[in-house]
């Protein structure tokens, strides 16, 4: 065919950059919160994840979805999942950089930390193999409440090392975790739970029901709810039995889901299942509230990542195309979206890793509010954050080779991850109403910064009076939780960040002209500088 016009005007590929050294928000948050040496640690890491291949890698990945295979060619039963090889790709690298388990078996001072930026950087990537990643993390601590299987398990849990297949467990290199807990009848509520398990006389349990949402179920290790006398119990299920045979786990069928097609989640039925009991009888919903509460980290750390991934995109095309006679991001409205876009992220993982800091810090207290509010601000606020950055890049976004289309779905899935918007704000409640010491340690980290700026000053204000009304906290949970979060960003922002950016932070979201739609920046924000500041060294 001939050439019918001159392909002009198109924004080159996005590779060659480091979304984790090449991003000041988190390299300078790595460096506030561990070191130097911590960051450097991730070059390698940070290096991959700009890569070409690595970006192939998370397309295979979600253009060929795993496939479940209930049986084999005679008709025995395998409950099984294939995938894609990109998928072992990017698996591998996330264990072997240490962003599973490894922490917890690591003595460095920052190794959450560590682990929480890689995270960040790396699942830029691919979001849908971050799901087993997490599950692996948040384990370990819940684990520990049952020290015998702690001690058979936990060193192929913290292994940086990635072994798939269905073989006893304590015979690999590395171990895959996941869990158990949502049935058809309770969604979030887990004390509706049918699922039962009766002993068998020499310390295993026999457990008989079913669960709606299983993700990754070719791991090696699950945390699974189940009923006994006292209540709801938890109890660790392997796919494969200490003696080497298969544990009857029936995946009934995998997920056909908005977004995350890379991960398998399926619906998985027990019938005769083996497990063994995690922590003490009827007090299962407390000790699998220990891998909830990680898994939670990582909610606020991935919704991030996607944001992070989002803007990085919009801001590449804005740089590189042109339209009505100058570059996009030279325009003074797209400036003011991108730059808005740009104060969202930086605030975000902002907070993400401070959490991290937190874990490594042992500040429980601290995490148990401030983690909750986090989840439910930064995960609510990325599907706006995607949206708008998708539209940067116009009708050319909404294509599937933009990469863009990937981030949308993606970005709703961890605020629906443990509970929705509702349930996580009603946790908030709870934590405030629980833990006078949760609220006195949020309340000291905010206060780090009073008297840096009137109208950071003046949110806090209102915080405190949106507090001292309890009687109609329940009706208020979601305003109450956004403005903990906002009055926390706050505070990192005003002691950490540029100058230009802490400000704008306060002008346009704790100051009464702020709008929910991006790029409503008041009169002089310093635009400019703050997208130049959020753009990556090679995009």
């Amino acid at each position: 065919m001939g050439a019918t016009h001159e392909v002009t005007n198109q924004v080159p590929p996005l590779t060659g950059h480091d979304p984790i050294a090449g991003d000041a928000a988190l390299a300078e948050a790595c460096v506030r919160h561990a070191d130097l040496a911590t960051l450097d640690s991730l070059k390698a890491l940070g290096a991959l994840a700009g890569s070409e291949q690595a970006q192939e890698w998370g397309r295979l990945a979600n253009e060929n979805p795993p496939r479940l295979r209930t049986h084999d060619r005679y008709g025995h039963r395998v409950d099984e999942v294939e995938f894609h090889p990109a998928w072992h790709d990017l698996m591998r690298t996330a264990f072997e950089h240490g962003l599973a388990g490894a922490p917890w078996s690591d003595a460095a001072p920052h190794a959450h930390v560590r682990r929480a930026v890689g995270y960040l950087g790396w699942t830029q990537v691919e979001m849908g193999h971050a799901c087993p990643v997490t599950m692996t993390y948040a384990a370990v601590p819940a684990l520990r409440a049952a020290p015998d299987l702690a001690a058979r398990y936990e060193p192929g849990l913290t292994a940086p090392a990635y072994e798939f297949g269905l073989s006893e467990p304590t015979g690999k290199r590395g171990l895959v975790a996941g869990m158990g807990m949502t049935e058809k009848q309770g969604g979030s509520d887990v004390r509706s739970n049918t699922t039962r398990a009766v002993p068998n006389g020499d310390g295993s349990y026999t457990l008989t029901g079913h669960k709606w949402f299983t993700s990754a179920p070719m791991s090696d290790v699950f945390l699974v709810l189940a009923q006994l006398e006292p209540g709801p119990s938890c109890f660790l299920v392997p796919r494969v039995l200490p003696d080497g045979a298969r544990n009857a786990f029936r995946l009934q069928r995998l997920k056909d889901k908005l977004g995350d097609r890379s991960n398998a989640s399926s619906e998985v039925e027990f019938e005769g299942t083996t497990g063994w009991l995690v922590g003490e009888p009827g007090r299962g919903v407390p000790t699998i509230i220990e891998m909830v509460g990680a898994t939670r980290l990582d909610c606020v750390v991935g919704s991030a990542a996607i944001m992070r991934a989002a803007l990085t995109q919009a801001v590449h095309h804005a740089r590189h195309r042109r339209a009505f006679g100058a570059l996009l991001a030279d325009q003074p409205l797209m400036e003011n979206v991108l730059a808005d876009l740009a104060v969202e992220s930086e605030a975000a993982t902002a907070l993400a890793v401070r959490l991290a800091a937190a874990v490594d810090a042992g500040e429980h207290a601290f995490l148990r509010l401030a983690g909750a509010a986090a989840k439910f601000w930064v995960c609510k606020r990325t599907p706006t954050a995607v949206a708008e950055a998708l539209e940067v890049l116009g009708g050319n976004g909404y294509v599937e080779e933009s990469g863009m289309p990937r981030l949308y779905r993606q970005a709703p899935l961890n605020s629906i991850w443990e509970g929705s918007g509702n349930v996580i704000a009603l946790d908030v409640l709870r934590a405030l109403g629980r833990s006078s010491e949760s609220l006195a340690a949020v309340r000291a980290e905010i206060d780090l910064a009073r008297g840096a700026d009137p109208r950071f000053d003046a949110a806090v204000v209102r915080l405190a009076t949106e507090l001292a009304d309890p009687a109609e906290l329940p009706r208020r949970a979601r305003r109450v939780a956004g403005l903990l979060a906002l009055c926390l960003q706050g505070s990192l922002l005003l002691r950490a960040a540029p100058a230009a950016v802490a400000d704008t932070f306060c002008a346009s979201r704790l100051d009464g002209d702020w709008a929910a739609v991006l790029g409503t920046l008041p009169p002089g924000a310093p635009t400019r500088g703050i997208v130049a500041r959020a753009t990556l060294e090679g995009a």
